[in-house]
Parts: C-alpha cells; structure tokens; sequence
C-alpha cells in the first residue's frame, strides 16, 4: 500500500540532456506462479522495433541521452502492457544510475500508470547486481523509496556477484530472482543444491519471496520446487513474445502437485 503521496514536480535531471533518439518497444515473458497456476507477472524486456536484441538498443544508450531513456523505457512498458491488458504483475528493470532524486524521477511512472489505469502496486522494479552502484547505500536510498510508494521491489541475477548478501544486510526487497547460472541442471548438482537450499532458507526467514529464473528443463523444476520454490521463469514455460502476451500452457504440468491459493505481495 502507498505510504507517500505522488510527487508533484520533476526531476530537473530526468528531463534534461539529449532526447533519446533510440527506437525502441518491448518483448514480455512471465513469471509464473505454480502453486496456483497463474502466472503472477510478465517482464518488459525492452527489444528493437523489429525485434532487435537488448544489445542493440542499450548499445545507443549514452550519458547524455540515459536519463530520459530510462524514463521512456518505463512509461512505454506500461503503456504497452495496459494496451494488451494485462492483469498481472509487470516487471520494469531500471538503471539506478539514472536516478538522482527517486522521489522526483518516480514521477513519470506514476503519471503513465494513472493514464493508462495500470495499478501502481502491480509494478515491480528489479534492478540487476551488475547495475548495482558502488556505494550501496545509494541503491538502498532508491529501492526504499520505490517500497514506500507502494512499488513491489526485486533484485535480480541474485547469486550472481559478491554484494549481494551485503545488500540484503540492508534492504528487503520483496522479490529476490535467482541467478540461472545457479540453477543450470542443479538436479544432478549438490553443489548449486546446497547454495539454493541456503538462499531459499534465508529468504523464509527474511520474508522474501524466490524466483527461480532461466529454468529450462522439467528436472530443473521438480527440484526447485520440492525446496519451497513456488515462482519460476524460463522457457521452459514461455519464451519472451514480441509485443504480446506468450501463453503458458499449464497442463504440462498436471502431475504436479494440486493447486494451492493465489498469493498477493504486501507492499
């Protein structure tokens, strides 16, 4: 729930420097929920206007041009999303590099949010631990403040780097989303075993959901999900899709286990 009211003035930041002359749309895949068989939120991952790879669109992304790239990422992800009409969650993946003062830059979204009647609480940012600032506490200054407008947090790539216990040391984010390189073929693994089994642990405690990202195959699944893992990723249930919702079909995985509950996040 929202605890501070929407800014009512820009970042002087956010809409200085060069207008991003940079074509660009979006590419979703879902994050589905397999305790219930929903999925419970799909990712903008940002594409070419003919489908062009990430690369080639973060490889026109300067300093003068980032800030206001940042910002168009967001409001066009949501656009897009409340055009397709979705009813799930939307992952934004930002640049903390690109925010100066988070209650001034988060203006935009919320104004594209309210245009499109996107709800605010169905928006989570995810930031990547390569992305993540040298001083920590800088990122922690961002992600609290999105947290206490009402935004669902994540962090991504989790395992991926050295700073990311640290991190967790000093914020909660909602959501954390393991990194795929710690789950690749971890059901024949006792190494990545033990590492998952630890982070899952230590997440129950912390009260932060897991997602297990980038799982390819069935083997993969069935063991993150005996560990408690309820939130998966991959294409193993969807690949990205162009400008559209993809389709999960969820029968696949009929001899599952049954059904539970929906779950919300609390923000």
């Amino acid at each position: 729930m929202r605890s501070e009211p929407v800014p009512n003035a820009d970042c002087e930041h956010c809409t200085a420097g060069d207008e991003p002359d940079i074509e660009f749309t979006f590419a979703f895949q879902p994050i589905v929920d397999m305790a219930s068989r929903t999925i419970f939120s799909y990712e903008a991952l940002v594409r070419g206007p003919r489908n062009e790879p990430a690369a080639w669109v973060l490889g026109q992304v300067t300093d003068a041009n980032r800030y206001r790239f940042d910002q168009a990422c967001r409001v066009g992800a949501i656009t897009l999303a409340a055009r397709l009409g979705f009813d799930a969650h939307l992952n934004l993946n930002f640049m903390p590099n690109a925010v100066y003062q988070p209650e001034l830059c988060i203006r935009s979204t919320f104004l594209a949010a309210e245009k499109c009647g996107f709800p605010i609480e169905q928006i989570i940012f995810e930031v990547v631990e390569n992305d993540y600032l040298a001083n920590s506490g800088r990122l922690v200054e961002i992600m609290s403040a999105y947290k206490r407008f009402g935004f669902v947090t994540a962090l991504d790539d989790f395992g991926a780097g050295y700073r990311d216990l640290g991190l967790l040391a000093e914020f909660s984010p909602h959501l954390i989303k393991i990194d795929m390189q710690l789950l690749r073929g971890i059901d024949a693994d006792p190494r990545r075993q033990a590492i998952v089994r630890g982070i899952v642990g230590m997440c129950r405690e912390l009260e932060i959901e897991v997602v297990a990202e980038g799982v390819e195959t069935f083997e993969e699944y069935t063991w993150l999900a005996a560990v408690g893992i309820d939130l998966f990723q991959g294409y193993l249930f969807a690949r990205p899709a162009f400008e559209a919702a993809p389709t999960v079909d969820f029968d696949r995985f009929r001899n599952a286990a049954a059904a539970a509950p929906s779950r919300s996040i609390e923000t």
